[in-house]
């Protein structure tokens, strides 16, 4: 049997059963009824199509149910709901407490495993490239675990490996999720105000920058450069020739976590120190860099002596353009100076909405929205939470805001949560609109409008030297009668190529009914010339039509479309 045609049989033998997996965890926790909605009992056997939770689970509620079977089915649904928790517009906050929850620990693959992905990625032996390699790791995720080494200079270091075969599982798990999120906006219509299908998306392209290390890598060293000269920050050092994608080695350091607020006085930390440094370092990736580390949680944050920051694991990183900052800092601004209409021209600008007839309608909304939740004493507002509220808002007048938003609500609300761990009245908004009103500064000052005049000028300066030979060129093109249109009907020719293909499969499948109810009916009325008292005409229709059913079915295996 061909190579490929054998790979497919096994992938769609793979796909088969994790759809299985799919469905019997879902009826474990009580989601039978989601099962059947989505047509995916058919993938279990007779015997486990019963739509009844476990005991143990029927008690516990429906969103723990949830959190629970997310945990069950693996890295890449963990990770689906990790990224679910930052959507405070669509879900429900009950669910999103929970999808908070969601536990990224797995027990950890064998370390002379790890120490071969090594070799095979960095091309020599362990023992040529460090002097000494900790087999016991010192931390284990979904994706990768880390263990301590140290380098043939003496230099301690960890070295974060990806899992074997994560890549493929999870691949494979992605292209199921987008299935259902199709399956599930065509059969459960309430779904359809979570765009399933663009939440996949947009997951699909983060876990698979997750999942590379040497993207990571670039992330830390453009920090490094960024906050080369700031002592309030430590970046750490990438061991360039000791990493890869799969392998990510870097400078191991010692300090106490963000969270053991314990231990602060030990060392001689000072938390409201902290807490200043945390919120500062988090605007200036924001509002300065344009470029910010999306998931600051108490784990990735270590403090050093002297109250220096050290951020840890830069696999989650959001960016923003500088047109997206200045609307966002006038965003800020409107509520801090309480200006429903600067809010509503900033939301406007922030989502690219185009509908200006309805501003009037939101201007209100947004005047009820100001009154709500900004009027209240510094310390008791939640920045987080007003963002959050603000995109539930959007929603209900169809503006969607870009993903990037989200990751920034969820980089504010955390270091938030720190900071108020740290500070029990600790306000982000206190040090949110210095930033903001800063930005906007810079955006009017005099030297960057007279670079910007000076740039605009500079391209209408070629615009207008080209259009007179382009205007040439159009007429010469009239003139001769060679100027003309052409319209492209994308996709079109995908779609007819599948009517075709499912109209000779119908066809096929037609003709092949009817030889084997023909061969029936032949073998039934012993027509001679017999064999065995069995009409040959008979036998041979039967074996025409075993080979016709069997070209068809290696068909569709070969095409991927069983």
């Amino acid at each position: 049997m061909n190579v490929n045609v054998f790979r497919r049989i096994t992938r769609t033998y793979w796909r088969m059963q994790r759809y299985r997996d799919i469905a019997g965890v879902l009826i474990r926790h009580g989601y039978g009824d989601v099962v059947s909605r989505l047509g995916l009992q058919r993938y279990l056997p007779f015997h486990r199509r019963k739509h009844e939770a476990e005991p143990s689970v029927a008690v516990l509620s429906r969103y723990t149910r949830i959190r629970l079977a997310l945990e069950e089915l693996g890295p890449t649904f963990i990770k689906f709901g990790q990224l679910l928790s930052t959507r405070h517009d669509i879900l429900p906050e009950d669910l999103i407490q929970e999808l908070e929850k969601l536990q990224d620990e797995v027990p950890p693959f064998p370390g002379d495993q790890a120490k071969r992905i090594v070799e095979d990625e960095l091309g020599k032996p362990v023992a040529d490239l460090f002097r000494r390699f900790n087999e016991q790791p010192l931390a284990s995720a979904s994706i990768a675990q880390v263990h301590e080494a140290e380098t043939i200079d003496g230099n301690s270091v960890a070295v974060k490996i990806r899992r074997p075969d994560i890549r493929r599982n999870v691949e494979r798990d992605l292209d199921i999720m987008a299935h259902l999120a199709i399956l599930t906006e065509r059969m459960i219509e309430e779904t359809h105000v979570f765009d399933l299908q663009r939440l996949v998306e947009q997951f699909a392209r983060m876990i698979r920058k997750e999942m590379d290390f040497s993207l990571e890598a670039v992330s830390i060293q453009r920090f490094g450069r960024a906050f080369e000269k700031d002592p309030r920050l430590y970046v750490l050092t990438v061991y360039n020739r000791l990493s890869t994608e799969r392998v990510l080695t870097m400078e191991y350091v010692q300090g106490v976590k963000v969270s053991h607020t314990e231990k602060f006085s030990r060392y001689g930390l000072d938390p409201e120190v902290v807490a200043e440094r945390g919120a500062q370092l988090a605007l200036e990736q924001v509002f300065r860099l344009g470029f910010f580390h999306a998931d600051p949680h108490p784990g990735n944050i270590l403090v050093m002596p002297g109250n220096v920051l050290c951020l840890l694991d830069y696999g989650t990183m959001g960016s923003l353009s500088e047109r997206d900052r200045e609307h966002l800092s006038k965003l800020i601004i409107g509520f801090v100076e309480h200006d429903e209409r600067r809010v509503t021209n900033a939301v406007f600008q922030i989502a690219g909405y185009t509908n200006y007839a309805k501003t009037g309608d939101l201007e209100g909304d947004i005047a009820n929205f100001i009154d709500d939740q900004l009027y209240r004493p510094l310390g008791r507002m939640n920045i987080g939470h007003v963002l959050s509220e603000l995109s539930k808002l959007l929603i209900r007048h169809n503006i969607y805001l870009p993903p990037t938003f989200f990751l920034m609500i969820k980089c504010f609300t955390t270091v938030e949560s720190i900071g108020r761990m740290l500070v029990p009245d600790f306000d982000l908004l206190a040090y949110l609109q210095p930033f903001a009103k800063k930005l906007v500064r810079e955006r009017i000052d005099i030297k960057k409008t007279v670079r910007d005049a000076y740039l605009t000028a500079a391209d209408f300066r070629l615009l207008v030297r080209d259009m007179p030979t382009e205007i040439r060129q159009i007429v010469g093109l009239f003139k001769h009668g060679d100027l003309g249109f052409k319209f492209e009907h994308k996709g079109l020719d995908k779609l007819k190529q599948t009517f075709d293909q499912t109209s000779n499969r119908l066809t096929f499948g037609i003709v092949l009914a009817a030889l084997i109810v023909g061969s029936s009916i032949m073998v039934l009325s012993g027509i001679p010339p017999t064999w065995h008292e069995i009409p040959i005409i008979g036998v041979v229709g039967f074996v025409l039509s075993g080979l016709m059913g069997f070209s068809l079915l290696y068909s569709m295996v070969k095409h991927g479309k069983m």
